[in-house]
C-alpha cells in the first residue's frame, strides 16, 4: 500500500479510536452515575433495617413511667400495648427497604448491560487494530479483556505515564482494557452485597457494605480523572 494509502488508513483508525474512547467514556460515566443511586439506595436499606430492629420503649423506666401516667390516653394505651411502634409505620418501612432492594437489583440488570456495551466496544476496537496495516503489535479481542486486566492488577500506575504521553492508538486501546477492569471489579463487588442483603443481615455487615460501595476500591481515581481528560 502507498504511503497516501497507509496514511488515509492510521487517519481513519485513530478517528475510530478516537470516536470509541467516547463512547466508552460516556458508558463509564453512566455507570458510575448509577453507582451513586445504589450508594443511596443501599444506605436506604440500611437505615430502614435499622428502624425494623429498633429496640421498644424502656416502660420500666420511672421517667418513662411518670410521663405517661402523667399523660395517660387510650391511644397511649394501646401505643404501649403494641410495644411502642406503629402498624403504620411498620408498614411503611417494610414499603421501603422492598423498594430500596428492589432498585438495587434493578441498578445491577442496568450496570450488567452497560458492561457489556463496555465490552462490545472493547472488541471492536480489537478487530479494528487487528485488521488494520498498520505495524501495531497484533492485539486479540481476549488481550484486551484479559492481559490489559491483569496488567491493570499487577502495574496499573507505573504503565499510566508513558500511556498518557504518547496517545498512540494501543495506548487508548490500553486505557480502555485498564478501566473496563476496574468498572468490572466493582461491579463484581455490587453484585455479591446486593444478591446477600436480606432481613438478617447484620448491622456491621451493612456498614461495612455500605462503606465498601463509597469507597469503590477497585477504581483508580487518578486513572479515571486523567482519562476525563482525555475526553475533554
Amino acid at each position: 500500500m502507498g504511503t497516501k494509502g497507509e496514511t488515509k488508513l492510521k487517519t481513519e483508525l485513530q478517528e475510530m479510536v478516537l470516536q470509541t474512547f467516547t463512547q466508552f467514556s460516556t458508558r463509564v460515566a453512566k455507570i458510575e452515575e448509577l453507582g451513586a443511586v445504589g450508594s443511596r439506595l443501599l444506605s436506604g436499606f440500611q437505615q430502614g433495617l435499622e428502624l425494623l430492629r429498633r429496640s421498644p420503649l424502656n416502660s420500666k423506666s420511672e421517667l418513662i413511667q411518670s410521663i405517661i401516667k402523667a399523660n395517660e390516653t387510650e391511644r397511649v394505651k394501646t401505643y404501649m400495648a403494641a410495644g411502642c411502634i406503629k402498624n403504620y409505620d411498620s408498614i411503611q418501612n417494610m414499603s421501603n427497604l422492598n423498594a430500596c432492594l428492589l432498585g438495587l437489583q434493578d441498578h445491577l440488570t442496568k450496570a450488567k448491560s452497560i458492561l457489556n456495551e463496555l465490552e462490545n466496544l472493547l472488541e471492536d476496537l480489537a478487530s479494528a487494530i487487528n485488521s488494520s496495516k498498520e505495524s501495531f503489535s497484533p492485539l486479540k479481542d481476549e488481550d484486551l479483556c484479559e492481559e490489559f486486566d491483569q496488567r491493570a492488577i499487577i502495574d496499573q500506575e507505573e504503565m499510566w505515564p508513558s500511556a498518557l504521553q504518547e496517545s498512540e492508538v494501543t495506548d487508548y486501546a490500553a486505557l480502555m482494557g485498564i478501566i473496563y477492569n476496574m468498572v468490572k471489579q466493582d461491579y463484581v463487588m455490587q453484585e455479591r452485597i446486593v444478591t446477600s442483603l436480606n432481613l438478617k443481615s447484620l448491622p456491621g455487615e451493612l456498614e461495612s457494605y455500605c462503606l465498601m460501595w463509597s469507597l469503590r476500591p477497585f477504581i483508580n481515581d487518578e486513572i479515571m480523572h486523567q482519562a476525563w481528560r482525555l475526553v475533554d
